[in-house]
This record gives structure tokens, sequence and C-alpha cells, in this order.
């Protein structure tokens, strides 16, 4: 059963892994919702609460998350879930 939800990219502006990230996402043709936790406190406390964690980027998408990454670092952890992977449309094979 998929539930087809957006996932969700929690930012801070001056942060360039989340730059960097967004520009993967970007590329990848992957529909983000962006959460600037700075300009949102209840965004950093659903962050917090999820990942135990207050540094981004970090992406979320229905059971799958990775906290705190780098590009490389997200690639690496999401080609250990083959069906998020396909899910998200991302193409990893040319990394």
């Amino acid at each position: 059963m998929s539930r087809k939800t957006t996932p969700i990219l929690y930012v801070k502006p001056a942060c360039p892994w989340c730059r960097e990230a967004l520009t993967f996402f970007n590329a990848q043709g992957v529909d983000l919702d962006v959460r600037d936790v700075l300009k949102n406190a209840k965004d950093m406390d659903a962050m917090v609460a999820l990942s135990g964690q207050t540094k981004t980027p970090t992406f979320e998408y229905e059971d799958f998350m990775v906290a705190d990454f780098s590009v490389d670092e997200f690639v690496a952890e999401l080609s250990e879930f083959p069906e998020v992977q396909h899910q998200l449309g991302i193409s990893v094979s040319d990394m």
C-alpha cells in the first residue's frame, strides 16, 4: 500500500548541506515539502521529535528518515531501501 506522501526536508537557510541537498533533490525531480526550522518553531519541534536532534538537513518520507546528512550519506542510506528509492524516483547509478 503506497500512501504517496510528499517527502519533507527540514532545512536552515544558511546551511551548505541543505543547499546541496536541495540541489540534489531538484536535479532528481523529487517534489519536497521544504520546512525552514528557523522560521517555524513547530517545524523545529517536529524535526527534533522525529530525529532526536536539531541538525539539518533532515529528510522524512513515510517511515524513511535520514538526519544531518551530506548527499553522499543520503545516497548510501537510500541504497539500503530500494523500494523507497523507487517510490521517490531517485537514480543513484551515476553517482
